[in-house]
């Protein structure tokens, strides 16, 4: 009886922490607790990738703390995170 509940307790916990942690470890903050889609729905409306575009833009928005560059053409200086994020090939991230 204690052995099955101590194996219910880890399976419950390591659950929980594989829901709750990215694959790289650091939680992973919400997009939409920074008001990050109405954000990305202004940065992306010119975008010929919209769905694309509309994707990284909240990843960026959301590890950025809410910050994305006030308009579709706005400098990415505005937001030096969201700037300085690159993909594995080492080009921008962030639409």
């Amino acid at each position: 009886m204690k052995l099955s509940f101590a194996v219910l307790l880890i399976l419950a916990l390591l659950f929980t922490s594989a829901v709750a942690i990215s694959p790289k470890g650091a939680p992973v903050p919400s997009p939409s607790k920074f008001g990050c889609n109405k954000k990305c729905e202004l940065r992306c409306s010119r975008s010929g990738w919209r769905d694309k575009c509309l994707k990284y833009c909240g990843i960026c928005c959301g590890k950025c703390n809410g910050c994305v560059p006030s308009g579709p053409y706005a400098n990415k200086a505005q937001c030096p995170c969201y700037r300085d994020m690159k993909n594995p090939k080492g080009r921008d991230k962030c639409p």
